[in-house]
This record gives C-alpha cells, sequence and structure tokens, in this order.
C-alpha cells in the first residue's frame, strides 16, 4: 500500500520499496548539484511540504545542509543537558543556541532532570532521591525544546525525543506493566500489542517519537542480570512477542499515527549469552548460532514491519564490538536483509570501544571506525560524533558518509511525524496518563502473566470461606517490586493491599516483615548492601510466631531491583553467580514449612531462581516475575479463582548454576549426564499448571509427505477435561530428524493461548512453511534438506505428542 507521503509499506517480507528512499528514485532533483542556502528556506521548501513524497523531501532538505548541519542531527544530548537548560531544568532556546548553533539530533529521555543536580541523576527512571518531570513539565519541556528548533535554527528541524519503554513509558506517573519477561510468559502477542498501544499513547503525549524498546535479545543465561529485560530463551517466542510490541508501539505502516511512536529494536546482538554470564561480557558464539538463535527476532522485524531504528550492542562478537562491526551492521543488517532506518549506539559505546573494548588512542578513531561500521547517531551525547566536521576535512570520514546516515535520521523524523506535529497539547498529558482502561489493562496483563508451578492438593484456588486468618509474609509483599526500568506509578497495588481488600468482611488478615533482602531497593544505586542476618533472624522468628495459627499462609520471596539488573560499569554491578534465593529467604521457608500450614509461595524476582526447596515443599507455587503497578490486585485476583492462572515459562529454570547452559532447544550431544548429578531443568521452558486439566491430541498433518517449498497445515485437538474454565497454550515444535550439519533436538515453531469451558474442545490449526524447516548448511545457505522432520504438540517442551512429516524434493 502506499501512503500520503507517497512510501510503499507491505505487511509482508518486504517492508519498503528501496528505490523511493534513495535519492537516484528523486526524479524532481536528479541531477540537482545547487549550492546550499545561505540563509533561512523559505516557506514553500519542498521538504516543508507534507503532500511531498518522504524521500524527496529528505533530499530536499539535505541538499540545503551544511556539513555542520548534517553532523548535528548525528547527536543527542543527555548528560549535558545544562548546556540547554536553566539552572531550574527549564529549557533555554538561548543556551541552545549559544552551544548548539547548527542545531540538534536528539534529546536524551526529556522526563528526566539531568543536568539540574548532579547528585539526583541516575540511570532511566527512578533514580534514589530523584523526582523526575511530571506529564505536563515534560509536555512543557519538549515544546519548549521544539519551538526553539523549528523556530530558531536556520532549516527548522524539529528535534527526536526519545525515551526508554522497556515494560511501559519510564516516567513519571505513567502506567506500569508486568516486567518484559513477565509479558512473555503470557504467550499472548495480542495483549503485548495492546500493553504497548497504551505506552506510545502515553508517550507521545508528552512528546515523545521515540522508544528504545523492544528488547528483542534472545537470553541464554540466567546469570546475566538483564535477563528481565528479554522474552526468554527461546528465537521464535522472542519474534512473535518482539513483532508484537512494534505493532505496538507504532502500529504496522508509516508515517506514524499521531498516537503511536517509532521503535528501536535492542540489542543488536548476541547480548543475551555472555561470557561468564557477566553484561557485556563477549559472546562466543559462532556464525551458525547467531543465524539460528539471535539473529531471528531481529531479522524477521526488519522484513515484516516498517522498522526504522536499531541499536547496536555493547558485546564484542570474534574480536568485534558491534560498534565496530561492519559485517553485523552493513553486511548482515543493511545489505542481507535490506534495512533502511538508522542504527543508533547505545549509550557511551562508541567512547567505550577505547574505555571497555581497548581498540584506539582517541574518541576520534573510534568515530571513524563506527561510522564505518554503520553507526548513524551516538547517543546519548555527541562525544566522538561533534568532531565528524574535523575528520571530514581532514580525510578521515568522507561527507558521503555523513549524508548517508543523515539521510536515515531524516527520514525517521519526517516518518515520525514531528515536521508537522512538533508540538504537543501539555494540558492534555496528565489526563491522558495512566487512565482507567490503561490500569485495567495492567491489571488484565499481570493475571495473564502469573506462571503456576505448582498446587498441591488442589490448595489453589483459595477459598474465603474457609480461612479464618491469612498470614502475608515477606518484605516485597508490602514493598512492591516492579524491576528495572521502572519510574514510579501513580499507585502500585501491594500483594498485602490486594489480599486485605479480598479479606474485608471475611477474614482476617495478619503481615509480618519476615525476611529483608536488600537495604535498599534503588535500582540506579552502585552499592548493594544484604541485610544483617541477625536483623533476619529475628523477623524470621516474629513472622513464625504470627503465622502460627494462621489457616493459610501467603510467603512472597524472589528478588528486587537490585539483586538482578543491568550491569553498566564496573561500580554498578548486577549479574549473579549463583541462582538461589539470596540472603536468609530459604531459612524463613524452612521455619514456615515446619508449621505444616497450607502454604502458597508467590515469587516477585527478574530471574529464573533456583528453588529447589520450595518446588519440593511449597503446597502452591506461582511464578510471578514482576507484575507491574497491578501487582496486588492480580495476585489475589488468580489466589481467589477469579482468573484461572495460564502463563508458561519463557524460559528453563536450572536446578542450579552448575547445569549451565540449560535452555531447551540444545543439540543431541549436549546434556550427556552428570556423575552423581542430574541434567533436566528444575522447571522445563513452556511450562505451566492450571487450576483444570487439558488433553492435547497428537499434531494432525494434512499431508505426510510434502514437496519442499510447499506447506502443510497441521490440526492438534486440545479439551478442557477438569471442573472450571482456564487457559492452555497449544506449542508445536519440529527437529530435523538428519540433517547435514547437527540439528537441536526440538525447536518451537507455533503456539496458541486458548480459553476453555469445562468440558470444552477446540481445534488449534498452524502452518507449517519452509522457514519451519529451513536451517543454515556447511556452506551458510538457509535450506531445507529432503527428508523426515519430527512435529510434536503439546502444554510444554517435555510432555510431547508426536508425527511424522516427510519433505521430497
Amino acid at each position: 500500500m502506499k501512503t500520503a507521503n507517497g512510501l510503499s509499506v507491505t505487511l509482508g517480507r518486504r517492508t519498503f520499496v528501496t528505490g523511493l528512499l534513495s535519492a537516484a528514485a528523486v526524479a524532481p532533483l536528479a541531477g540537482a548539484a545547487r549550492a546550499q542556502t545561505a540563509g533561512r528556506p523559505e516557506a514553500a521548501a519542498l521538504y516543508r511540504n507534507a503532500a511531498q513524497p518522504v524521500a524527496a523531501r529528505v533530499e530536499d532538505l539535505l541538499r540545503r545542509m551544511t556539513l555542520d548541519e548534517k553532523v548535528a542531527q548525528m547527536v543527542g544530548i543527555w548528560e549535558k543537558k545544562g548546556d540547554i537548560q536553566e539552572p531550574d531544568g527549564d529549557f533555554s532556546a538561548t543556551r541552545a543556541s549559544e552551544k548548539f548553533p547548527h542545531g540538534l539530533g536528539q534529546i536524551s529521555r526529556p522526563s528526566d532532570f539531568r543536568g539540574v543536580d548532579p547528585a539526583l541523576n541516575g540511570a532511566a527512571g527512578a533514580a534514589g532521591a530523584a523526582v523526575n518531570r511530571d506529564p505536563r513539565q515534560t509536555a512543557d519541556y519538549v515544546n519548549a525544546a521544539q519551538r526553539w528548533a523549528v523556530e530558531k535554527t536556520r532549516l527548522g528541524i524539529p528535534l527526536t525525543m526519545h525515551e526508554e519503554a522497556l515494560h511501559g513509558y519510564v516516567a513519571r506517573g505513567a502506567t506500569s506493566f508486568p516486567q518484559a519477561i513477565a509479558l512473555a510468559s503470557t504467550w499472548d502477542p495480542a495483549l503485548v500489542t495492546r500493553v504497548f498501544s497504551v505506552a506510545a499513547r502515553e508517550m507521545r503525549a508528552r512528546g515523545t517519537q521515540l522508544a528504545l524498546a523492544p528488547v528483542v535479545d534472545v537470553a541464554r543465561d540466567p546469570r546475566w542480570g538483564r535477563i528481565e529485560e528479554t522474552y526468554g530463551e527461546d528465537p521464535h517466542l522472542v519474534s512473535e512477542m518482539g513483532l508484537a510490541a512494534i505493532r505496538g508501539f507504532q502500529g504496522e505502516t508509516l508515517p506514524l499515527a499521531p498516537d503511536k511512536v517509532l521503535v528501536t529494536l535492542k540489542h543488536m546482538t548476541g547480548h543475551g549469552q555472555p561470557e561468564n554470564g557477566t553484561n557485556v561480557g563477549p559472546s562466543n558464539i559462532s556464525e551458525r548460532t547467531l543465524r539460528e538463535n539471535f539473529f531471528p527476532p531481529f531479522e524477521r522485524a526488519v522484513r515484516e514491519l516498517p522498522v526504522m531504528s536499531v541499536m547496536a550492542s555493547y558485546n564484542e562478537i570474534d574480536g568485534l564490538p558491534s560498534h565496530a562491526n561492519r559485517w553485523l551492521l552493513h553486511d548482515v543488517l543493511r545489505a542481507e536483509w535490506e534495512f533502511k532506518g538508522a542504527v543508533v549506539s547505545d549509550y557511551f559505546a562508541i567512547r567505550e570501544l577505547n574505555t571497555r573494548h581497548r581498540m584506539f588512542g582517541s574518541i576520534e578513531e573510534a568515530a571513524v571506525r563506527a561510522l564505518d561500521a554503520g553507526v548513524d547517531i551516538e547517543l546519548p551525547d555527541g562525544e566522538g560524533y561533534a568532531r565528524l566536521p574535523d575528520l571530514v576535512r581532514a580525510g578521515k570520514v568522507t561527507e558521503a558518509q555523513i549524508d548517508e546516515a543523515v539521510r536515515r535520521l531524516l527520514t525517521m523524523k519526517f516518518l515520525s511525524g514531528a515536521f508537522e506535529r512538533p508540538y504537543v497539547d501539555a494540558r492534555a498529558a496528565e489526563r491522558l496518563t495512566a487512565t482507567p482502561d490503561a490500569v485495567a489493562l495492567a491489571r488484565e496483563a499481570a493475571q495473564r502473566s502469573m506462571i503456576l508451578l505448582r498446587n498441591e492438593g488442589g490448595l489453589l484456588p483459595l477459598n474465603a470461606g474457609r480461612i479464618r486468618k491469612l498470614a502475608v509474609l515477606g518484605t516485597h509483599a508490602r514493598d512492591t517490586p516492579i524491576g528495572g526500568y521502572s519510574e514510579v506509578p501513580k499507585h502500585v497495588v501491594s500483594v498485602l493491599e490486594g489480599l486485605q481488600a479480598e479479606g474485608r468482611g471475611k477474614f482476617e488478615v495478619v503481615y509480618s516483615e519476615a525476611v529483608r533482602i536488600t537495604e535498599s531497593r534503588v535500582w540506579a544505586a552502585d552499592t548493594v548492601t544484604l541485610v544483617d542476618p541477625a536483623v533476619n533472624a529475628r523477623l524470621i522468628e516474629q513472622a513464625v510466631q504470627d503465622a502460627r495459627d494462621a489457616d493459610v499462609i501467603v510467603m512472597v520471596l524472589g528478588d528486587n531491583e537490585q539483586t538482578s539488573r543491568e550491569a553498566w560499569a564496573d561500580g554498578h554491578l548486577g549479574d549473579r553467580d549463583s541462582l538461589d534465593l539470596i540472603g536468609q529467604q530459604n531459612d524463613l521457608a524452612r521455619a514456615v514449612f515446619a508449621l505444616n500450614k497450607p502454604t502458597v509461595v508467590l515469587l516477585l524476582n527478574g530471574r529464573p531462581l533456583s528453588v529447589n526447596l520450595l518446588a519440593e515443599r511449597a503446597t502452591a507455587l506461582i511464578e510471578g516475575w514482576y507484575l507491574g503497578q497491578e501487582t496486588g490486585h492480580a495476585v489475589a485476583d488468580v489466589l481467589f479463582g477469579r482468573v484461572n492462572p495460564g502463563g508458561k515459562l519463557p524460559l528453563s529454570v536450572a536446578r542450579h548454576v552448575g547445569q549451565l547452559p540449560i535452555f531447551y532447544n540444545h543439540k543431541p550431544t549436549s546434556r550427556r549426564g552428570y556423575l552423581l548429578g542430574e541434567t533436566k531443568p528444575l522447571f522445563p521452558f513452556g511450562y505451566g499448571l492450571s487450576y483444570t486439566t487439558f488433553d492435547i491430541s497428537e499434531p494432525r498433518l494434512a499431508r505426510a509427505s510434502i514437496r519442499n517449498g510447499e506447506t502443510v497445515r497441521v490440526e492438534v485437538d486440545v479439551r478442557n477435561t477438569g471442573p472450571v474454565k482456564g487457559d492452555e497454550v497449544v506449542q508445536l515444535y519440529v527437529r530435523d530428524d538428519q540433517a547435514s550439519v547437527t540439528r537441536p533436538v526440538k525447536e518451537l515453531k507455533h503456539f496458541q493461548r486458548v480459553t476453555l469451558e469445562p468440558g470444552a474442545r477446540t481445534t488449534v490449526a498452524f502452518e507449517i512453511r519452509p522457514s519451519d524447516l529451513w536451517f543454515w548448511n556447511i556452506d551458510m545457505e538457509r535450506v531445507v534438506e529432503p527428508g523426515t522432520f519430527t512435529v510434536m504438540s503439546g502444554p510444554n517442551s517435555v510432555d510431547l505428542k508426536t508425527a511424522t512429516l516427510t519433505v521430497t524434493d
């Protein structure tokens, strides 16, 4: 289809018509070589005309720009926001003109007060004592900055405003949804699209046009603190959730609608399996592993949707950091996948080519290498790229390279609608934030994220009429963690608050702090201090006393924002060498289990934990991850049966770190066995129970044999064999039985979450396509080899029924 601005977009494998984004395709400008305009262009300039094709507008604007004006579009500002602000944080047009007379590309995180008081500055979102801008303040700031860019710079090029949006807009008062790993546990792409539609709406209301999200890293090491930011260990699940998030953020066509934002795919690539599990560690993985496991979510997003921004990753692969890897960013991303958008740097990553990777002796050398590799803009500030005019004059960089980068960046700005809609209605920003429908969706998302891992004797759902006294234990039952890349929502409903509301007029609720984990929960704080074991010993003793005469105990354990997080500096760590519960949480569990009371354990955590004791002795065990601002309401809904949990694990849960790696789609020679040990995970990928039971049939193939290149329909019956309505996720896996290179024992290829009444039955149908069967052969060509394939269906990656598909020449 063709949009009003003349950009051709399709919804299939080819997203853009390549020629429409190239200078050669712009007929009105072919062969034009007019001199740069000295003064401000006339109002009738072609680039100001919204009726003209985007590519024509880009070329008209680009030819008018000086070298300095071009380079200005290739930098952002964050740490040095004081250069464009008054001391109180208000935007200053006068200061901006003094520091950036040629304009500016992006403002990083306009919602924060970076540049005002160093003591209050930190990472994205809430940072200790920092109180960031509210909706009206952010909108006013954005409008003032855009007014300067549009009215006070020579060419009037609007700014791009980018913000973080991992599980909702990371800004004060915005709706906080379940963390990414929890959203993945829904196995519900349509829900994820709805979630990020709300995030986009809230972002655009304050003036943001670009989200630094979604994270589509495949995460294969749970020691890595950023695993909570991902959609799990499987490339197909990550791809589907990533595509769903993109549809929510920006829709499926461009230019953007007024309530949408552009996305940035993060982080290309290999980020999710770092050496020794530590953030930014080398990814010692082969090209084949890259192509089979880490590339698919990026490739599918680029090919299937109009993605305009990809962020390079910090890590190195085979000796090359991504920001210096032309093969990755040019040969694969641009040439092979035909990506037409911009590559943005991760924060400070160009500097870190020197400071961390120790490749070059100067920031200028790092800038030259990054630009040559294909990085178009430096974030969050212009350190190396600010020197590009001098590097052009010195012959180290060509102006043609600059033009290519700026062409892509200007295309993004036109497609975002910034030229036509640079300003927002500041009065409406508050009204459009955390609206009732958004809060209701946060509750629904939390309900659908929870995974029932154990339910001995059918303890759950609880019957309020049979409870006289409910004991609620754990510091995070009252002080609710919501995960990294979070701000402060208008209100977070704690588990205690939700259960107190549930018990009002029905049963008594007693609370005991029971155990503390860290002295602070501030994600941005560098130092992490564990609570004194002696303090916890006293708290545990009191908790046991408080729970002794309870009919049911609900114990909240897990992690918080400090115990699993992004390790962005040597002095700010977040990866761990253990997957066990931190501190004295297992001591609390043993003491409580000794009471022999029905005990429900709810996990709120950012990484899969080795909860062997809980898996053995808890009456019921629920994995919640971080459930967002409606945690307490959703937990009460699930515990008391208004909602039947239907979430599934998006990754495998190890028994201990000695089992790592534990991902399910391993090769045949892996998991051979340990002397005196176990190779099976504590809980497998795709696992999750229900308050009801289901029967899933073997896969039925429309044809047992197909020719190479054909598709085949496969059907799977699913029936609710239990007493209550519930959700099941039908999962379809494929194994290539024999191939010219080794293949995984199974790979997820399709899934669908269904809801069934008691006794009801439905048939789920999938199409097995060549892309479900192909692999990279010895010559690194993507092929489907004739032979047999085992097709498997079931409720998880272990309990599967099979059929055989034959592919012939």
